[in-house]
């Protein structure tokens, strides 16, 4: 392991000195990864038990993923859309097979992809189901998290995402989630909606877990009213929660799949949007595009992830292990925690504050050997790599117990 001389404060000044104050770090810097393990640039190691937001399922600088990139490097990066490249095809075959779809639409970024699949609902709303013109509506709801363009905080209900940012993109409109009155009620209200964007589980909302059913009784309503159902898997999927889905769970398909991080295995941003050939051409050339999206880094490190995911068996190993971290956490006896929950290993712990804030146990991890970060205040969000194994959950465990003392 390299070692730098140069102390954390020279970074982290330079980095507050000329970078935008737009996020709150813990205070260590990072230098090197591999699997679940991270070094700072004085050697010293820590679990990472956040992923880069799951972005990391495959384990950090994974050999096939380094090998995949490093190959592909050599002959061909990047050709835009102008031009057809000779891994696109693959790929979108590929993804499609896996995941049961007929199209796909390449994009980079989460974000880029969710909006992606709200433009494809609109148009759909208009071409297919004939709703009158820019009178189309999306619903979302409350508690959602997409990213932090203006059509993601347009949708959004945290303050802190959209205050002064506005105005905002009209005609998105919120529901409670979980609640399948709600969204029955606001179809039967309105017949300009064109579709329901969800995450299966909410994320950065604080692993919340909807009823088991609900996304069956969200599918059923959807098709009932003619609504376009999007699941929003970029945090949940790609074997996060025990499952390739989360809607594995409950055996449900979205009419438009998005897809993204642990995509790439945190190589490089890619991210996708599935669909049916009815719903995908609606977009005619010219009306939707990306310069990256699409490029022959970018598939070759999707195919590869997928296949790692499956070969290595992550989905089991996630289940298993997460099974394991949540069981251990519940036998924990300390008053600091209210509550523990999640699903394969998108975990989370909420804190009760009057004993601890969680932003403090989170530092005191740290400094213990353990990285992880809060979420909506109180909420510790734990999402190891999916290749973790069960001494390396129990050495997480001990760290968590000596930090919530």
């Amino acid at each position: 392991m390299k070692k730098c001389v140069r102390s954390f404060c020279s970074y982290i000044d330079k980095e507050l000195k000329y970078g935008a104050h737009n996020y709150n770090p813990l205070p260590v810097v990072l230098q090197q990864g591999s699997g679940v393990t991270v070094f700072d640039t004085k050697g010293n190691k820590y679990l990472d038990f956040l992923s880069s937001y799951s972005a990391v399922n495959q384990g950090h600088c994974h050999p096939r993923l380094v090998k995949a990139i490093h190959t592909q490097s050599m002959y061909l990066t990047l050709t835009s859309r102008a031009f057809y490249n000779d891994k696109l095809g693959d790929y979108q075959e590929f993804m499609c097979n896996t995941f049961g779809y007929e199209k796909l639409l390449p994009m980079n970024t989460g974000v880029e992809a969710t909006e992606t699949a709200v433009k494809l609902a609109r148009k759909w709303g208009y071409e297919v189901k004939n709703v009158p013109e820019n009178k189309a509506i999306v619903l979302f709801p409350n508690g959602n998290f997409w990213g932090r363009s203006i059509a993601a905080i347009s949708a959004s209900t945290d303050p802190t995402s959209y205050t002064n940012f506005g105005p905002y993109v009209p005609n998105f409109e919120k529901i409670e989630y979980n609640n399948i009155n709600a969204l029955e009620k606001k179809l039967i209200e309105n017949k300009n909606i064109v579709a329901y964007v969800m995450e299966p589980i909410q994320g950065e909302a604080g692993v919340i877990i909807p009823t088991y059913g609900y996304l069956k009784k969200v599918r059923d309503i959807c098709n009932k009213y003619n609504i376009l159902l999007i699941f929003d898997e970029i945090q949940t999927g790609l074997g996060r929660t025990g499952m390739m889905l989360a809607s594995n769970y409950e055996n449900v398909k979205p009419d438009i799949l998005v897809l993204g991080k642990a995509l790439s295995g945190g190589m490089l941003p890619v991210s996708a949007v599935l669909s049916s050939s009815e719903i995908m051409l609606t977009i005619k050339p010219g009306e939707h595009g990306s310069t990256f999206g699409g490029n022959p880094l970018g598939c070759v490190l999707g195919m590869e992830a997928i296949k790692i995911i499956n070969d290595e068996k992550l989905c089991t190993n996630s289940f298993e292990m997460g099974n394991l971290l949540r069981d251990s956490l519940y036998e924990i006896q300390n008053p600091v925690i209210k509550a523990v929950r999640g699903k394969g290993l998108m975990c989370a712990i909420e804190i009760d504050e009057n004993y601890k804030s969680a932003k403090k146990i989170c530092n005191d991890m740290m400094l213990n050997g353990l990285l992880a970060k809060p979420t909506q205040g109180n909420i510790i969000r734990l999402s190891p790599p999916l290749i973790i194994n069960k001494n390396q959950i129990l050495e997480g465990l001990d760290i968590i117990k000596k930090s919530l003392t």
